[in-house]
C-alpha cells in the first residue's frame, strides 16, 4: 500500500506538469508559434471532442433523414403511407367485386338471358318440412290450426309469390295506367308486359332509385332502366323521350319518360316494362296494378 500512493502521486503530478510545444523556422530556427499545454489539457481537450461528435452523430440519426441510410431504420412516413396503401387496395378491390357484379347483373338484364336457379337449400328445407307432416297431429293442435286457418283465411300465404321473391313488402308505383296487350312470358322470352295508353302519355318511375341507362337502341328505341335497392331494377322501352339521364336519382311516381312508338320491334305507341330481382324477370302484374 505504501508504494502505490507515491506512484499514484506521481502520475498525477505528471498528468499536471506543464510543457511547452514550441514551432520554428527549421533553416533560421525562429520560433513561430508556442503553446504551453499539460497531459491533462490534451486529454480534456480530446474527450470533449469526442463527446461533441458522439452527441452530433445521435442528433443526425434520432433528428434527421440521415437515419434511413443505416441499416434496420424506416421511414415512419413511408411505413404509414404503405398501410393507406394497402387499405385503400383493399377498398378498391372490394368494390371493383361488387361493380363487376352489378355489371353481369346488368348484362343479363339488357341481354334477356336468364340462369337457373339452384333449389338445393329450398328442397332441404321441404324434405324437413315433409318429415314433421308425418308426426301424429294431437287433438288439442288440430283445432288450433282450423282456429288459426279460419282467422287468417284473408291474410297472404307464406306460398304468395311476393313473398317467395322477397319483393312484397315493396310498394310499386304503376308506371302508366293503361291495357295490357301482351302478358308477361319467359317461355316467349318476353319478360315484361306491353302496356298501351294515350299518345304522349307520362311514365313514372315504379320505385326509388338511380337511372343507370337511358339511350336509343335500333330494337326498342328510347330506354331507361333505373337500379333500385335490394336488388330490384326496373325498364321502361319504346318511349318518344327520355326526361332523366344516367346518375339521377328519381322517387317512386317521379315522371322520367313520355310513352311512344320508337324502336323496331314496336307496333303502337305503347310502354314495355320489365322488372328484375336478381337477375331474373318476374311478372309486374303480381305487384302492381295497370
Amino acid at each position: 500500500m505504501a508504494d502505490t500512493k507515491p506512484k499514484r502521486k506521481k502520475i498525477g503530478r505528471n498528468l499536471r506538469n506543464k510543457f511547452r510545444l514550441v514551432v520554428m523556422n527549421d533553416e533560421t530556427l525562429e520560433e513561430r508559434f508556442a503553446i504551453r499545454l499539460s497531459p491533462m489539457n490534451v486529454i480534456v481537450f480530446f474527450g470533449t471532442i469526442m463527446l461533441a461528435l458522439i452527441f452530433i452523430t445521435l442528433y443526425l440519426i434520432a433528428f434527421t433523414p440521415l437515419r434511413e441510410y443505416i441499416p434496420g431504420y424506416a421511414d415512419v412516413n413511408m411505413r404509414r403511407n404503405m398501410v393507406m396503401l394497402s387499405l385503400k387496395a383493399d377498398s378498391m378491390e372490394k368494390q371493383m367485386h361488387a361493380e363487376n357484379l352489378f355489371l353481369n347483373n346488368f348484362k343479363k338484364v339488357m341481354q334477356d338471358s336468364i340462369e337457373p336457379e339452384s333449389h338445393a337449400a329450398d328442397t332441404s328445407q321441404t324434405s324437413l318440412y315433409d318429415s314433421i307432416r308425418h308426426l301424429q297431429r294431437s287433438e288439442d293442435d288440430s283445432l288450433l290450426r282450423l282456429l288459426v286457418e279460419s282467422q287468417d283465411q284473408y291474410v297472404l300465404s307464406a306460398n304468395d309469390k311476393s313473398f317467395s321473391t322477397g319483393i312484397g313488402s315493396y310498394y310499386f308505383f304503376p308506371p302508366v295506367k293503361g291495357t295490357i296487350t301482351t302478358p308477361f312470358s319467359t317461355i316467349k322470352k318476353h319478360f315484361g308486359v306491353d302496356i298501351v295508353a294515350s299518345p304522349d302519355e307520362v311514365i313514372k318511375c315504379a320505385l326509388d332509385g338511380t337511372v343507370v341507362i337511358a339511350n336509343w337502341t335500333s330494337e326498342t328505341g328510347y330506354i331507361i332502366g333505373v337500379q333500385h335497392s335490394n336488388n330490384l331494377f326496373t325498364l321502361y322501352k319504346h318511349n318518344s323521350a327520355l326526361l332523366k339521364s344516367v346518375g339521377d336519382y328519381v322517387k317512386a311516381g317521379e315522371v322520367i319518360a313520355i310513352i311512344g312508338n320508337t324502336g323496331e320491334y314496336s307496333s303502337g305507341p305503347h310502354l314495355h316494362f320489365e322488372l328484375w330481382y336478381n337477375s331474373s324477370p318476374v311478372n309486374p302484374v303480381d305487384y302492381m296494378t295497370f
